[in-house]
């Protein structure tokens, strides 16, 4: 008994202390000192505070009903975003691997029956035998977390968990950026293809009434042969643009998991694309600049990078463990009596010459937490610039909107009368060549000048983050029944009830700052 009291008393400071001193740097969030006050004159010329819509489904600006199908279905059956909610599960099963070092991590049963036949021959007094034996034990081994080892392990997978739940948020933020920005280009394509077609024409007819004019020998050949080659120059504009318009509805395809082809979604609607020149934000950009998803993975990848010290530092000490065995035996000879081993203790193992492998390590995980901390600090001055310069693009891009729609309103009037003197013989023929040409380049400038706009709208709620927020589930029911059949995955596959993150949320900005 006061042997047992000893051990007790031994080992009962050692399980207190266990997993209570970690080694390594706790996590610092690397933040910028700039990013608290940052703002620009474009960004506060592009935007304004607003409840509606919710920048979680900025694309309701736009009130399009067919926009908001084609990110639905991008939502569902995009093959990226099922690709990064699949990673999201990877590490989930990874953070489980990392809490199993709580336990012990030596558990070993085994079993064992043995028969014996002995038999023997020429000798004086033979003793020929017959007889089995049965054996079975338990053994454990229990390192203890005394310097936080694995502690610091789960800190890093819970990071990289939660990372991966960032990267799938900034998917998401692609996607809905990318299917805008296409449906928009397909729209402007059939618009730029509309007037290329009545351009044509109208080039036609004028071709027309130049031939019957040279026939009647009222004109001479030059002004039908560069009525021609004006025709034929709109006219060979059609087919690349009819290919730009293929490839666009193909990719719109592809981007919400259907086959290439046509697109039941989208109707048609000759209508101009909405113009809106303002982004609708419900936080100062400071605050919607850290909250991009890519920024936060960038923030979760340093504090995983961080706890991965801790595990290296970790090396340098004595490991302690508690090891235990338990054998039941039996067999079959008369006389012998069953036994019952219990065997238990500590073990205590230190790697004291390793040549500088395990100092070297910790160096190595070091040199790449710095590395992280330039990523993010990248990662951020990136973001802000590109939300600047799609502030400034939307600025100038509607600045040269309206310069080009009154411009338009010119070239029509210029080519009205440009026909009339040629008609009443004041101006030559080249007067409306000139003017048709005009018009043609301002009608399709002017398609562009508003598709850039629309563009670099959908530019800066991505680049503030927008979009990042889905209701729902990272597996679809097909895919999820799919995973089941094929490998027990237990509660791993349910994301109805995910915790929130554990580590410090970025850094909020005051609108008074």
């Amino acid at each position: 008994m006061p042997a047992r009291a000893a051990i007790l008393l031994f080992l009962l400071p050692l399980l207190g202390l266990g997993g209570c001193t970690r080694v390594g740097p706790d996590f610092q969030p690397p933040g910028e000192d700039w990013v608290k006050h940052w703002s620009t004159p474009a960004l506060q010329q592009s935007s304004e505070r607003g409840a509606s819509p919710d920048l979680r489904q900025w694309w309701q600006v736009f009130n399009d009903p067919v926009l908001d199908q084609l990110i639905s279905a991008a939502d569902a059956h995009n093959s990226s975003l099922k690709i990064a909610g699949l990673r999201v599960l990877e590490a989930r099963a990874q953070l489980a691997i990392a809490r199993a070092g709580r336990f012990p991590q030596f558990q070993q049963a085994s079993v064992d029956l043995l028969h014996v036949e002995r038999r023997q021959y020429n000798g004086d007094n033979p003793q020929n035998s017959r007889f089995w034996q049965f054996s079975e034990g338990f053994d454990i081994g229990w390192e203890l977390d005394f310097w936080g080892r694995f502690s610091r392990a789960i800190e890093s997978s819970d990071a990289s968990y939660f990372a991966a739940q960032a990267n799938y948020e900034d998917v998401l933020v692609l996607l809905r950026a990318q299917v805008a920005d296409s449906y928009f280009s397909l729209r402007t394509t059939e618009a730029r293809l509309r007037v290329a077609r009545d351009n044509t024409r109208q080039q036609q007819r004028s071709l027309d009434i130049t031939r019957k004019l040279f026939n009647s020998g009222q004109t001479a050949e030059l002004d039908l042969q560069q009525a021609n080659a004006q025709y034929l120059g709109t006219l060979a504009s059609i087919p690349s643009l009819e290919d730009q318009l293929h490839r666009t509805r193909n990719a719109l395809a592809v981007l919400t998991g259907q086959a290439p082809g046509d697109l039941p979604q989208v109707t048609v609607n000759e209508e101009l694309i909405p113009l809106v020149d303002r982004a609708v934000l419900q936080e100062v950009p400071a605050n919607l600049l850290l909250r991009r998803p890519d920024v936060r993975a960038a923030e979760l990848n340093v504090a995983a990078q961080s706890a991965l010290i801790g595990v290296a530092l970790s090396d340098l000490y004595p490991s302690l463990s508690l090891l235990g065995s338990i054998v039941w035996s039996a067999n079959s000879l008369g006389g012998s009596s069953n036994t019952l081993e219990i065997v238990g203790g500590p073990s205590l193992r230190w790697n004291l010459f390793d040549h500088g492998q395990i100092s070297n390590n910790v160096r190595v995980q070091d040199a790449r937490l710095q590395q992280l901390i330039e990523v993010y600090r990248d990662t951020v001055r990136q973001a802000a610039r590109e939300a600047d310069d799609a502030a400034n693009g939307l600025n100038r891009a509607l600045e040269r909107e309206r310069i080009l729609a009154r411009a338009e309103v010119a070239a029509q009037r210029s080519l009205v009368l440009a026909r009339a003197q040629y008609t009443e013989g004041f101006s030559d023929f080249q007067r409306v060549l000139d003017a048709q040409r005009a018009l043609l380049e301002l009608q399709d400038s002017y398609l562009i000048s508003r598709s850039t706009a629309v563009s670099n709208l959908v530019a800066l709620y991505k680049a503030l983050g927008g979009g990042w927020y889905a209701a729902q589930p990272l597996l679809d029911q097909p895919t999820r029944k799919q995973m089941d059949n094929r490998t027990d995955w237990g509660g791993l596959l349910d994301t109805s009830a995910d915790s929130q993150p554990v580590f410090p949320q970025p850094l909020k900005v005051n609108d008074d700052e």
